[in-house]
């Protein structure tokens, strides 16, 4: 099976109790559509955890692409001493003394945006033609990519094929609840392009809810704290 989730923000127990419910395992693939970092207590265990396993993808966003600019700063400063960045690196978290460079080299590795045959996954947006139309993702402003404003209003509609993901801002600011929002192009979806766009961020640290969307079978699944 496929799932998409966003967001997961350090809350390491949850998405392992996510794994679990959803019973993921080598033959299946989860794609995560940023920001596996900051707010929670163990976001390094995290991204540690992340990376290891190969059927997963992630992409970057928002916190990643804040705290790679700060990396990048600190590697501007410096002459030789790399120990040196390290700790400030592991500073930024509550659980920093995990870090290490093989993470960096990961973090540093994530792509932007997945594109698949029906389906792409973002953080925060995708720039929009007058039409409603894709504009390319290659030549997307990163900014945009990851903090993006207005593709999550419920009035925006891509017209392509492909299903978006996205995540970015929690979806009870949209319906005060915490539930994944998925807008559909038809009345029964049969497959995930059938969907317009899917609003994943559950406000894993916000509310303590973690779900995530089955793309063959077209089900949530949540776990809460």
């Amino acid at each position: 099976m496929r799932y998409c989730i966003a967001d997961v923000h350090g809350e390491y127990d949850l998405f392992c109790r996510l794994l679990d419910l959803i019973k993921f395992d080598d033959g299946d693939e989860l794609f995560i559509c940023g920001d596996i970092i900051d707010k929670g207590p163990q976001s390094v265990k995290l991204a540690r955890l992340v990376f290891s396993l190969p059927n997963i993808r992630c992409i970057i966003g928002n916190h990643e692409f804040q705290f790679l600019k700060f990396y990048d700063s600190l590697m501007q400063g410096c002459t030789d001493d790399y120990d040196e960045v390290l700790e400030k690196l592991r500073a930024y978290f509550q659980d920093g003394h995990l870090l290490d460079w093989n993470v960096m080299d990961a973090l540093e590795s994530l792509p932007y945006f997945i594109e698949e045959k029906d389906f792409i996954c973002v953080h925060a947006g995708i720039p929009l033609n007058s039409n409603g139309k894709f504009l390319p993702l290659e030549k997307a402003e990163k900014e945009q990519l990851v903090y993006d404003r207005n593709f999550k209003e419920p009035s925006v509609l891509p017209t392509d094929e492909k299903c978006v993901f996205f995540g970015h801002t929690p979806t009870s600011y949209i319906t005060g609840k915490t539930d994944i929002i998925a807008y559909p192009r038809i009345q029964s979806p049969k497959s995930v392009g059938d969907y317009y766009k899917i609003h994943l961020d559950t406000g894993a640290n916000l509310h303590k809810t973690l779900g995530c969307f089955c793309l063959d079978t077209l089900q949530t699944h949540y776990v809460k704290e």
